[in-house]
């Protein structure tokens, strides 16, 4: 596919998107969310159709983006691995994981890992207090992680 159908390809289902929602009450989160959906992530040349659409600029646009943690400006991996940061797992040693899992992965914070399978995200609480420390591997949740159970994620995201 070249650059030119993929910028079409965008602005063509981002358009559908918008007319979709366009007339809801507050459309700019809902048409965030399902152009993210479609693609997987906010691509750049969306962003100032969704933002005329709404006659919005397109900071505002940007903005919002980039200020919502689960909003992404690049493409995930094949999984995504959401840590939590809370202040309960993090009393029950989140940070030790986390710095455990991104060195095994050799990412950091919002990196995809070198083959693509995985992007590490850090998430502030995922309600799994009692249950800490807690993860989220494409959309199910785990608790009570240790070493071995973090090991086992990684094995589970590689393969």
């Amino acid at each position: 596919m070249n650059i030119r159908s993929s910028v079409d390809d965008v602005l063509s289902r981002t358009s559908a998107i918008i007319e979709e929602h366009r007339l809801s009450e507050g459309p700019l989160l809902p048409i965030l969310h399902a152009v993210q959906e479609a693609f997987g992530f906010i691509p750049e040349d969306a962003k100032p159709l969704v933002a005329s659409a709404l006659n919005l600029s397109r900071a505002e646009v940007h903005g919002v983006v980039s200020f919502y943690h689960d909003f992404r400006s690049e493409p995930s991996g094949r999984h995504v691995l959401k840590l939590c940061r809370g202040e309960a797992c993090q009393s029950m040693g989140a940070d030790r994981l986390a710095e455990e899992l991104k060195g095994l992965l050799d990412v950091e914070w919002g990196g995809t890992t070198a083959d693509g399978a995985v992007t590490v995200e850090p998430v502030f609480c995922l309600g799994l207090c009692a249950c800490a420390p807690s993860a989220m591997l494409d959309g199910e949740v785990y608790g009570r992680l240790d070493s071995e159970s973090c090991n086992m994620l990684v094995a589970e995201v590689r393969r």
